[in-house]
């Protein structure tokens, strides 16, 4: 679609529009923001189209789509499937060799266990290798219950850095400002670092890893523009 638009506003209820024209989500929606943060992010993706509108260059646009037209309207079956990353957690398994790769996991990710257990009264089942290990049945309905406390604008901006991560418990940590999202970037990628450090960077792996780190980061902007 070609750029139609000169002028593009929010209105008091958060709303974009495009010379005075509603913007709607595809499901044609009216595109309403709930944070005058998260609405002047979106507004300025609007504002930076050039001739031609590319989605790929508006991602915090596609989040609120999606929270809009896909979460919103069931947002505690979205709620489950995203809670069910928290059976098979990155943090939860780990090299059994070498022991220099183990330490490190041991050291990036299990404060991040730590802060987990803490915050939502649970424990894990922590393993080596990559078999599977079921994770204790409460420790799944924690967990469960804290995403599902999530309105859709938050599982939106949730989802990509679940499954980017591989962590449930790393994207909650980044949703309630437990930490940085440079550090749970850091050690969600740990084994792809070691490799790197060890067998060297590989092109396609470099490009793959740019277009995760992009989605990532628009889903921190997203997050923090909602708690703005």
């Amino acid at each position: 679609m070609k750029r139609f638009w000169t002028d593009v506003t929010v209105d008091a209820a958060g709303g974009i529009a495009l010379d005075g024209r509603p913007v709607r989500t595809p499901g044609r929606v009216p595109l309403t923001l709930p944070t005058a943060a998260l609405a002047t992010a979106v507004a300025d993706e609007w504002r930076s189209v050039g001739e031609t509108l590319d989605p790929r260059a508006m991602p915090l646009t596609g989040l609120a789509n999606a929270a809009i037209d896909r979460i919103a309207a069931a947002p505690a079956a979205f709620a489950t499937g995203l809670a069910a990353y928290g059976e098979s957690d990155l943090l939860c398994y780990r090299a059994a060799e070498p022991p220099a790769l183990a330490e490190r996991q041991a050291a990036n990710w299990d404060p991040w266990l730590d802060w987990a257990r803490g915050r939502y009264d649970v424990h894990f089942t922590v393993t080596a290798g990559i078999l599977h290990q079921p994770q204790p049945a409460a420790t799944l309905a924690r967990l469960g219950d804290a995403v599902a406390a999530l309105d859709p604008f938050h599982l939106a901006g949730l989802s990509p850095v679940v499954t980017i991560t591989g962590s449930l418990v790393l994207a909650l940590a980044l949703a309630e400002r437990a930490g940085d999202a440079e550090t749970l970037w850091t050690a969600a990628n740990l084994d792809e670092d070691w490799q790197a450090e060890h067998w060297g960077s590989d092109p396609l792996a470099e490009q793959a890893r740019d277009v995760r780190r992009r989605d990532f980061d628009a889903a921190v902007r997203f997050l923090a523009a909602l708690d703005a």
